[in-house]
């Protein structure tokens, strides 16, 4: 027994050394020390305390690394402002936009002395006032000059917490990190010279900017605002506007042929919840939501319309709906299968993925500008935008859910002979549906948020009575209308969510 634990501390031994590089000895002490029992042990790594960062650095432990960069560097601006800090400079420009407005008051108490004006003893007081101000100013700008050592005290107090706390964690963490490394090595792993170079450099190069540009903000300008030219951004919005009129212009076919499809689309949806009589719509809306999630949904669905109409929010909503409809078959229609396509194929997902982290993170009012340029306003327009914003969850959601499928599953099944087409109609998208389901739930509800911002470019419906309350400042009117748009995201949330159980 005696002899099976020797071996084993041998061969931990050589991975510690092979981890840490230099400080064997040191560290075998320690790291066994801290193995005893999982968790922080309380340990003082001196070097690391004194090197701070780019101990880190040279280690490896680059988040680390960063953290106590910024640490320090804050106690570093410390001690420079009191060092050679302009500390006054604040009160000084006040004393100087004082000293200005006083010598403008004593020409005009000179002027007003000759003329014989009645105003003179207002601006004579008026010039007390600001002498009393200037004179505090001065006074004020002397004491923050004379402050200078609070913050050279203050610095070196926090700069010598900052680096006990580096000491007293350094060994924690490096432990932490060789127990990743004993798992995967291509874990950072020894005390690399390179490593240390560049973490001192990195060092010194936030300090001393950093450090000179809150001591002398006036000194180094080129520290306070970007090198630039107001022109370089005149240049480019030209460049891009000159290629929105050619698109504009050599592809008119190709936007007429878009916003007449979204046009019949919408048409023919709207003719069914618009035009066809309300009951009728109503009964069905309630029968899906019974089917689709049961009484409580379907009681509710029916209170929702209710409030609907009796505010006379029908006909707004039911348009609405239409509009979110078009966008949201659209999204579906086409996301499902480029999901379906992108998970099957890696190297295509990599290129469709940044188009669709563009989409969802560029702010949802800048989707007008190109949708506005190329197509115009109205509801074709509204119908392209929602669909924008709307479609990446679904692409997204549709390539997790099959990503999820076990490959034992779906090797089981070749195995019995399954052609690809039954695999993926019988077992992958069946055992993926709850997942893509989701997926479809998140687009119907973003496209229902760009109800309001769809309304600015003459997209009717409830987001143009949310448009006009802000406008006019009429709250109660903007509450109502928020409500009805609140209540078509519940019924439709509630219809498409009960699907999945």
């Amino acid at each position: 027994m005696g002899q099976i634990q020797e071996k084993t501390q041998e061969q931990m031994n050589t991975l510690i050394d092979e981890f840490v590089g230099q400080g064997q000895s040191y560290y075998r002490k320690v790291f066994g020390y801290m193995m005893e029992a999982p968790g922080y042990r309380f340990t003082i790594n001196w070097v690391a305390g004194l090197l701070g960062p780019v101990w880190f650095g040279a280690r490896g432990l680059w988040s680390w690394f960063l953290t106590f960069l910024l640490l320090e560097t804050f106690a570093y601006i410390q001690i420079g402002r009191g060092l050679f800090g302009d500390l006054g400079r604040e009160f000084r420009q006040r004393a100087e936009s004082i000293a200005s407005t006083l010598d403008l008051r004593y020409q005009q108490i000179a002027a007003a002395e000759q003329s014989g004006s009645s105003s003179l003893e207002a601006l004579k007081r008026a010039a007390a006032s600001l002498e009393s101000a200037l004179a505090k100013a001065s006074e004020a700008a002397t004491s923050a000059d004379a402050t200078g050592s609070i913050y050279i005290l203050t610095g070196i107090v926090l700069l010598l917490a900052i680096k006990f706390g580096a000491a007293v964690l350094a060994n924690w963490s490096l432990e932490n990190q060789f127990t990743r490394w004993r798992s995967n090595r291509n874990v950072l792993n020894g005390f690399s010279m390179r490593r240390m170079v560049v973490s001192l450099l990195l060092t010194l190069f936030v300090v001393v900017i950093s450090a000179a540009k809150f001591a002398q903000p006036d000194a180094f300008p080129i520290l306070s605002a970007f090198p630039t030219d107001r022109n370089w951004r005149l240049n480019v919005g030209d460049g891009v506007q000159a290629g929105f009129d050619w698109t504009k212009i050599h592809g008119r076919g190709f936007f007429d042929a878009i916003t007449t499809g979204m046009r019949t689309l919408l048409d023919w949806i709207e003719v069914v919840l618009v035009q066809t009589p309300w009951p009728v719509v109503t009964l069905i809306i309630v029968m899906l939501a019974y089917l689709s999630a049961g009484a409580r949904v379907a009681i509710f669905t029916g209170a929702a319309l209710a409030y609907l109409g009796l505010l006379d929010f029908w006909e707004k909503a039911m348009t609405t709906v239409a509009l979110l409809g078009a966008a949201a078959m659209i999204s579906i229609t086409l996301g499902i299968p480029l999901g379906i396509y992108c998970a099957r194929r890696p190297r295509m997902f990599a290129i469709v993925r940044p188009i669709l982290d563009f989409m969802q993170s560029m702010p949802s009012f800048v989707y007008l500008i190109p949708v506005v340029a190329f197509i115009g306003s109205g509801k074709p327009a509204g119908v392209v935008a929602t669909m924008i914003f709307g479609s990446p969850p679904v692409i997204r959601f549709t390539v997790l859910g099959l990503q999820q499928v076990p490959d034992t599953v779906r090797e089981a099944a070749l195995a019995f002979g399954a052609t690809p087409r039954y695999l993926l109609w019988r077992v992958d998208l069946p055992l993926a549906a709850k997942t893509i389901m989701a997926g479809v739930n998140q687009t119907i509800l973003l496209s229902l948020a760009m109800v309001v911002v769809a309304s600015l470019i003459g997209a009717k419906g409830l987001g143009e009575d949310v448009l006009e309350a802000l406008q006019y400042a009429a709250a109660g009117q903007g509450i109502l209308a928020g409500l009805a748009i609140l209540f078509c995201a519940l019924i439709l949330d509630r219809i498409v969510a009960g699907k999945q159980t």
